[in-house]
């Protein structure tokens, strides 16, 4: 696979990422930037993605480093 292949993907991620990336881009910062952005958060919450028959599959899903911005700009 490719570097930068995101086929393996599961689609609750590749929306996740969307989502997170237009975050992002709402705020300023270029498109590019924030895509990159984007799925280092998806891969930090996944462990790097799921994959059945490894990669983390099947554990619970780490939602700290969404919360971290708030936090981080809001001093707590």
């Amino acid at each position: 696979m490719p570097r930068g292949d995101k086929s393996k993907y599961t689609d609750k991620e590749k929306r996740q990422e969307e989502h997170i990336e237009k975050g992002y881009e709402d705020r300023g910062v270029d498109e590019k930037e924030a895509e990159r952005r984007a799925w280092a958060t998806v891969n930090k919450v996944h462990g790097g993605g799921e994959r059945p028959g490894g990669g983390g599959y099947g554990k619970a899903e780490n939602h700290e480093p969404m919360r971290q911005g708030g936090r981080k700009s809001h001093g707590e």
